[in-house]
């Protein structure tokens, strides 16, 4: 996809268009085979904890969003893959090392050049997204998007930090529950199933 294509597409709402220039989840999951991996959530908890030397031990180390590091100490320093579903500044792309974007929300008006520019672009699937809504009855968040399809990998271990599922609120912001129209019963529900049925996912508490 080139610069004019991908401007009709997003100002056309193609979502056909983003999906066909995609890689595939398979290629975006199969150089995960046997790795350790690190997925770290914004709640305001985790900047009370001292988590950042096992986050950065990782393999892979995963943001989301606008990825707040209040501390070293509590969030490690690496940034290797940004799931998304708001826009990347170009400011905080290069503090947090230029790591690679995942665009995980089925909504386009947020989409930039610079995420749809990089080698193998990914975008989720509509079908997965759909699939969660279904399950949960409302949007999932992005945290949930990338622990459903991280769980789909050959990893060897899935790390969560950061996942009280707003009992402390967002590091990225002052919205409370009420404002972001989640289903966080369900999402904590899913993951402590999860975590039940899967040795390798361990929720960090």
């Amino acid at each position: 996809m080139n610069l004019p294509s991908f401007l009709i597409a997003k100002y056309s709402r193609n979502d056909a268009a983003f999906q066909a220039a995609s890689i595939s989840v398979e290629e975006l999951l199969t150089p995960l085979t046997g790795r350790r991996i690190a997925l770290i959530g914004n709640a305001r908890a985790l900047a009370e904890g001292e988590y950042g030397t096992e986050i950065d031990a990782a393999d892979l180390v995963i943001r989301i969003n606008a990825a707040p590091i209040p501390s070293v100490r509590s969030h490690g320093s690496r940034t290797d893959w940004l799931g998304l579903a708001v826009r990347m500044p170009a400011a905080r792309h290069r503090f947090l090392g230029h790591p690679r974007l995942l665009w995980m929300s089925p909504r386009l008006q947020r989409i930039s050049w610079r995420v749809v520019s990089q080698p193998d672009f990914y975008r989720h699937p509509l079908a997965r997204h759909a699939a969660l809504r279904a399950k949960l009855g409302t949007g999932p968040t992005t945290g949930i998007m990338l622990i459903d399809l991280l769980a789909d990998s050959p990893l060897a271990e899935l790390r969560l930090y950061g996942f009280d599922f707003f009992a402390s609120l967002s590091l990225s912001g002052p919205r409370t529950a009420a404002d972001v129209g989640h289903n966080f019963e369900g999402e904590a529900e899913f993951v402590a199933d999860l975590t039940k049925r899967d040795p390798r996912i361990i929720h960090r508490r």
